[in-house]
């Protein structure tokens, strides 16, 4: 069950949480044919809006997040928690969930 939220800006990740956005599938092919929502799958990429501050080791040093706001990740196709804000929704992943960042 998804979570919500008045505004995505009031959403702050706490420790090692990464909010995220997975960027939408095209639903029209490049000759201009439209496809029908159950043929469009969701994609695995996906657009990173907040990072938390890092989880904390064991002699309590912050450990550095790996991703950064506005970078483009690949997360899993399953997991994550999701937010919904309005008919948007987000997923908060943890730092080490996310499989690869995507460097242009």
């Amino acid at each position: 069950m998804a979570t919500t939220v008045r505004s995505i800006k009031s959403l702050v990740p706490l420790l090692d949480r990464v909010l995220v956005q997975r960027v939408k599938a095209e639903a029209k092919t490049a000759s201009g044919i439209f496809l029908p929502e159950s043929s469009v799958k969701e994609l695995n990429e996906a657009k990173v809006l907040a990072v938390g501050p890092g989880a904390m080791s064991k002699d309590g040093q912050r450990v550095p997040m790996s991703v950064t706001s506005g970078d483009r990740v690949l997360v899993p196709q399953f997991g994550g928690s999701p937010v919904k804000v309005g008919e948007e929704e987000y997923q908060l992943f943890r730092d080490s969930d996310i499989l690869a960042k995507i460097n242009e």
